[in-house]
C-alpha cells in the first residue's frame, strides 16, 4: 500500500507531519516521532519578538507607559527558553539526527529580521520554511487590502532571499479566502497551511491581570479546515496542509479526500504521547484496506468541491441540507 504523498517538493513516506508545538524543541522527542512513523516535523517555532530582543530589551520597552492592567498582555521575553542562536543550533542537530524533513517555523507580523533568519534557517539545514503570520489588525485606518499586501510582500521578501520551499501559515478570517490564496500563490507560496489558531487572553478580575488561555484542539475543529480545503483544491497552485483538529485517522482520511496534500497533528500528540502517531497510522492503513484503496493519491480531493457533480450546489446545498435535518431532529 502507498502511503507517500509530496507536500513542498518533499516525497514524504506518508500524510502525518508533526505541527510546530513544544515537543519539537527536544531532539531526543524528534528522534521518537521519526520511530513512530512521522513523515515530517515542524520545529518549535522562532518568534519575531525573540528576534527583535536579540539586541534590545524589548520586555522593558514593551511593559513603560499604559495602565498595569494593560501591559500584562506582553509577555517577558527574557523567559523565553530558546533564543536565535539557540534555535539555529536545535536545528542542526535535528537534522542531524532524523532522516525525515524538518521543517522550520517563523512567527511573527512583519518582514523585519525575517528574511536574514529565513536565510540562517535555510544554511542550518531546514528542508522547508513555514512562515505563521501572527497578527490581529486592530487600526481602524488599515483596510483589507493592506493586510493583504503586507502578507504577499512578506512571502515574496522571505521567497527571494532562500532556495528552500516556503508555505504560508493563514487565519480563517479572511472576507475572500480564495482570492486571497490566490494573490498568495502568485507571490510565490509553495503551500498553504490552514488554519491558525489564535488563543484569546482571558482576565484575571482579582489580579486585574490578563492571563493566557491554552485550549488544545479538537476533532471539531477540523470542520472548517475541510471545508476551505475542499474549494481550494485545484484553483491554486500551492500545496494545501490541515492543521488544527487533527486527533484520528479518520481525521487524517478526511484531509486527504477534502484535497490535503499532508494532515498535521500536534494536540493529539500533546494529550496522548508520541506513540499515537503509531496508532493513527496503523488504523489509517487499516482502513485504507478494509475500504480497497491502493494509495493517499487515490483518494486526494476526492470530495473536493472540485469533484463534486454540481459544485455550485457544494456551499448552499449543504447549508440547507443541515438546517433541514436540525428541524427534523426537533
Amino acid at each position: 500500500m502507498d502511503l507517500t504523498t509530496k507536500y513542498l517538493g518533499l516525497t514524504l513516506k506518508n500524510p502525518l507531519v508533526v505541527s510546530a508545538s513544544p515537543l519539537s524543541e527536544n531532539i531526543g522527542n524528534i528522534k521518537k516521532m521519526e520511530e513512530a512513523g512521522a513523515a515530517a516535523v515542524v520545529m518549535l517555532s522562532l518568534f519575531e519578538e525573540q528576534i527583535e530582543a536579540e539586541g534590545a530589551d524589548l520586555d522593558r520597552s514593551l511593559s513603560t507607559g499604559g495602565s498595569s492592567e494593560a501591559a500584562s498582555y506582553f509577555p517577558n521575553i527574557s523567559g523565553y527558553r530558546v533564543g536565535p542562536e539557540t534555535y539555529l543550533e536545535n536545528l542542526t542537530k535535528a537534522k542531524a539526527a532524523v532522516k525525515i524533513p524538518i521543517i522550520a517555523s517563523l512567527n511573527g507580523a512583519s518582514s523585519g529580521g525575517w528574511t536574514r533568519y529565513a536565510k540562517k534557517m535555510q544554511e542550518a539545514g531546514a528542508d522547508a520554511l513555514e512562515l505563521n503570520i501572527y497578527t490581529i489588525p486592530t487600526d481602524p485606518r488599515v483596510n483589507a487590502a493592506e493586510i493583504e499586501q503586507k502578507y504577499c510582500d512578506l512571502v515574496r521578501d522571505v521567497k527571494a532571499s532562500v532556495q528552500i520551499p516556503v508555505a504560508i501559515k493563514l487565519c480563517p478570517y479572511f472576507s475572500a479566502m480564495v482570492n486571497m490564496a490566490s494573490q498568495l500563490d502568485q507571490a510565490g507560496a509553495d503551500g498553504l497551511v490552514l488554519f491558525n489558531r489564535f488563543y484569546q487572553p482571558d482576565f484575571d478580575l482579582e489580579a486585574l491581570e490578563v492571563v493566557p488561555s491554552l485550549q488544545l484542539s479538537t476533532s471539531y475543529e477540523l470542520l472548517l479546515r475541510l471545508h476551505w480545503v475542499a474549494i481550494l483544491h485545484g484553483r491554486v497552485r500551492p500545496d494545501l496542509a490541515i492543521t488544527g483538529g487533527v486527533h484520528t485517522s479518520y481525521d487524517v482520511l478526511k484531509a486527504m479526500m477534502a484535497g490535503a496534500q499532508v494532515a498535521m497533528m500536534a494536540s493529539a500528540i500533546l494529550k496522548r504521547g508520541i506513540d499515537y502517531i503509531a496508532t493513527v497510522l496503523g488504523e489509517l492503513q487499516t482502513w485504507m484496506e478494509e475500504h480497497e484503496y491502493e494509495s493517499i493519491k487515490q483518494m486526494q480531493g476526492s470530495m473536493s468541491q472540485k469533484s463534486v457533480a454540481d459544485p455550485k450546489s457544494f456551499l448552499r446545498g449543504n447549508y440547507l441540507k443541515v438546517l433541514s435535518s436540525y428541524a427534523l431532529r426537533a
